[in-house]
């Protein structure tokens, strides 16, 4: 037998074994490649490919309204572009819930999502643009969280979320501050009836979306249980019941599909508390009264988990229709100064995270909110068809000094030409259009997560 070292010692072979190694490469060429197509291999991730560690509560992520906003908060040396779709797919497939409240506020060159000047449901002092305020950059910021998108409002999708439907907003002028801005967003594209008002200012009205037939209320309860408001010809404090809710908004209950409470403010100031018809439990600020000063934070918890609490009661287990209850949580307000003397809100930007922090008062009162929110949640598992949550707008809405009425609470304060020796400023409500219309973004993103849930 011919061995292989003979057989390629002769030329004649010598020359089908050089054919033969690139016709065996050649071969073997595309069956590597199918094989690297459908199996391919997995390196270790990069930080960019990690799955985020968010935290919150909400709604899932949803797509970016531009490719020119997402890309303003873009990380170095990636493209914002990709990023952005990373992040998404990721979240999607994990069902990740996004983290509204960790997030900053970036430039916006789409500006505000209606006219202010047109609007015609914004309380005058909130009417900045029509006040004559000229620096118009408060207009041009949009939040962006951190892990996830925020989409612009669509209107289109509140009215199919809430078709046949109605939602009240509950509470003190944060809440009025809230409820116009929606009105205002949805004015945009369909106009709405004024169907019901009462009350001193205006404190209770209604209106209708035929369109859709959307009703839309508020109702001015500060405190939202039962309480005595102080006023000029009596006593210079107020009185509330910590153990009963005011009926005012809960005798219509049933005729609610979502509500959106908002307190904190009038919890500040001077108060005498009941925990009884008759049993003072303590009082805030009332030097001259034989009662134990106790301050306003165990006030406010209390009167939260009444309201909580009335809301799971009345709701029972056979309610027929769904329920969603939201609690706006605490907005701070951004005096320079104190607010009854010459206390102004000068800024003209919104703060970088580095540059505020939540902290001090306000972080305890948000603290409360949300404890009780989900302490809340824990017992409304057993009222069939009652979500609640918390629309948690306090960091979004401390980093905006900018956004408050400010001196235009009140037409051209400065129409004279100069500046007076004080001038009033509102640095607790905003401006509409304003930072409170992504209060009502971030509440229909988790309006639209839950209707992917389980529908609304």
């Amino acid at each position: 037998m011919v061995s292989i070292t003979n057989l390629l010692k002769e030329p004649r072979h010598s020359q089908f074994i050089k054919k033969l190694i690139p016709w065996t490469i050649y071969a073997l060429l595309p069956i590597a490649l199918f094989r690297l197509y459908f199996h391919p291999v997995h390196l270790p991730d990069s930080p960019i490919h990690r799955t985020p560690q968010i935290i919150a509560s909400s709604s899932s992520s949803s797509s970016s309204s531009s490719s020119s906003s997402s890309s303003s908060l873009s990380p170095p040396h990636f493209s914002p572009s990709s990023v952005h779709e990373e992040e998404e797919e990721v979240n999607a497939i994990n069902e990740t819930p996004c983290d509204y409240t960790d997030g900053q506020w970036v430039p916006d060159k789409l500006g505000p999502l209606y006219n202010g000047s047109t609007c015609g449901t914004i309380k005058d002092a909130q009417n900045c643009l029509a006040h004559g305020r000229s620096d118009l950059g408060y207009l041009y910021w949009r939040w962006k969280p951190h892990k996830c998108s925020l989409p612009r409002f669509d209107p289109s999708k509140f009215f199919h979320l809430m078709t046949n439907k109605h939602i009240a907003f509950i509470g003190d002028s944060m809440a009025r501050n809230q409820l116009e801005s929606l009105l205002c967003i949805l004015a945009s594209v369909s106009t709405p009836e004024l169907v019901y008002t009462s009350g001193e200012d205006n404190k209770f009205r209604r209106w209708n979306f035929p369109s859709h037939n959307l009703t839309v209320s508020v109702y001015w309860s500060p405190f939202l249980v039962d309480g005595i408001e102080k006023s000029n010809a009596g006593p210079n404090h107020n009185e509330l019941f910590l153990h009963r809710v005011n009926e005012k908004w809960a005798v219509d209950l049933d005729g609610f599909n979502l509500v959106v409470f908002s307190i904190g403010h009038w919890y500040l100031h001077p108060a005498v508390y009941y925990e009884g018809d008759d049993s003072i439990m303590g009082c805030h600020y009332c030097p001259g009264l034989n009662h134990t000063e106790i301050g306003f934070y165990d006030a406010l918890r209390k009167g939260l988990r009444t309201t909580f609490e009335a809301v799971i009661d009345r709701r029972g287990s056979s309610s027929s229709n769904e329920l969603g209850i939201f609690l706006a949580t605490f907005s701070p307000s951004h005096f320079e100064g104190e607010w009854d003397k010459a206390g102004a809100c000068p800024k003209t930007k919104p703060y970088k995270e580095s540059e505020k922090k939540l902290e001090g008062m306000d972080a305890e009162i948000r603290a409360i909110e949300v404890e009780e929110v989900e302490e809340a949640k824990g017992r409304a598992k057993q009222s069939g068809g009652l979500r609640i949550a918390a629309l948690d707008v306090t960091k979004v809405s401390l980093l905006r000094p900018d956004g408050h009425p400010g001196p235009y609470m009140h037409p051209f304060p400065y129409g004279n030409g100069g500046v007076g020796e004080r001038v009033q400023n509102d640095c607790v409500h905003w401006c509409l259009p304003g930072p409170v219309d992504t209060w009502n973004e971030i509440l229909l993103q988790i309006m639209n997560s839950w209707e992917q849930q389980s529908g609304l």
